[in-house]
């Protein structure tokens, strides 16, 4: 792929500089860049990472194979429609570990994900991929939140209850820029009231945030409804959701209406609340501006396929089903076929002052499971407390 990039590119890793870390770490200036600037920067990123798998994973070579591609097929953006991509199904399949490129001996962490099957999807990493993920995840958070103190109430398990829950695991990388944080489901069990007696005591001394599930939230939104209580956060108050808007009954969330509830009983503007978009085998959040346009990571390319022909693009504004192609993950080819279906925003650049792609996430295909941790997570929360008659529950797993 020849460009003033890909020489960029091709000099950072003579002096053993990562490039994808240094784009990372330059996103505020590169979110600013003009649209064709942002395009040949992560095709440049993706086709160094493409070749890389290529070159060294058997099972992805024989994918390729099949296919018909090489890296020589793939010289402008407009080729990386090429790449082929793994279906994310593949990551619960038993011989998952197929999909790696680096060895078994190599990896750090493991990472979970199910959802109503309770068969969980598992993506392995490597030092090289957890660096880049803890760098990229951070660099998103910053550029989106700017935090660096306030108090955090997490309406999740804590990572220390369950380690491998990718959730949890992403949810709680929050705890790092805050002054201090709280989780407040313990055990599969949530007391509304404790959220509630943490923010009055945290009133005039700190920011105080909301981060967790949307379905958790929502709980807490009822409380508050039911028994007539509002109550009046901070004017830097942020509400932060990671998880599906559908309950594991199938159920949506109505989006408008969860903002607005927040706006009343939280006692902030519908601004503050801000949604995030990401995937268990992805290395990446998308995550919402003030004007609830959901910003790509602009090393990571969305590209979204026409349901009758997963290797053509449709256009943006058009429904489509969402291929990931992540150029940070080393430990395997970060080239997701999801199922979800998206379609990205047809005007080009935000009013919030950042450019890229902005993605628009409707359901997942017919037929998909139902699934993410928090689905699963909601699904045991809700029979414990059943069993119970309401008066507390517990489950020592949930993944």
């Amino acid at each position: 792929m020849g460009s003033y990039f890909a020489e960029v590119v091709k000099n950072m890793n003579n002096l053993g500089i990562d490039p994808v870390g240094a784009v990372i770490s330059s996103v505020k200036d590169i979110y600013t860049r003009p649209e064709k600037e942002i395009e040949e920067i992560k095709a440049n990123l993706i086709y160094d990472n493409f070749k890389f798998h290529y070159e060294n994973n058997a099972y992805y070579r024989g994918l390729c194979d099949e296919q018909g591609v090489t890296p020589d097929d793939v010289q402008t953006f407009k080729d990386l429609v090429k790449i082929p991509g793994i279906h994310v199904a593949r990551f619960k399949d038993v011989n998952s570990h197929q999909l790696l490129t680096k060895s078994i001996a190599s990896l750090e962490h493991e990472l979970r994900s199910s959802g109503t099957s309770g068969i969980p999807s598992i993506s392995r990493r490597d030092e090289a991929t957890i660096n880049r993920t803890v760098l990229g995840i951070y660099a998103m958070y910053r550029e989106f939140f700017k935090f660096f103190d306030g108090e955090a109430i997490f309406l999740a398990p804590s990572a220390e209850e369950m380690p491998e829950m990718g959730m949890v695991k992403v949810l709680s990388m929050f705890s790092g820029l805050m002054d201090g944080s709280h989780n407040v489901v313990k055990q599969a069990t949530f007391v509304p009231e404790e959220v509630i007696e943490l923010l009055n005591r945290w009133e005039r001394i700190h920011t105080r945030h909301l981060i967790g599930p949307p379905f958790m939230i929502d709980r807490l939104l009822n409380y508050l409804r039911e028994n007539d209580i509002r109550l009046k956060l901070d004017r830097k108050t942020k509400v932060i959701t990671l998880g599906g808007w559908k309950r594991y009954t199938g159920v949506e969330i109505d989006r408008e209406q969860f903002n607005k509830e927040c706006a009343e009983y939280l006692g902030i503007k519908e601004d503050q609340v801000r949604d995030m978009y990401g995937l268990v085998e992805t290395n990446f959040m998308a995550i919402e501006c003030e004007q609830h346009e959901k910003h790509v990571p602009p090393w990571v390319h969305f590209s979204v396929r026409a349901m009758e022909d997963l290797s053509k693009e449709v256009e943006d504004g058009e429904v489509g089903r969402l291929v990931i192609l992540d150029p940070t993950s080393i430990s395997y080819p970060g080239f997701i076929i999801t199922e979800d279906l998206v379609f990205l925003s047809k005007d080009k650049g935000c009013s919030c002052g950042r450019n890229g792609q902005r993605i628009n996430y409707l359901f997942r295909i017919k037929g998909a499971e139902i699934g993410c941790c928090a689905i699963n997570l909601e699904k045991h929360m809700d029979e414990n407390e059943k069993s119970d008659g309401g008066e507390g529950f517990s489950v020592s797993c949930f993944c």
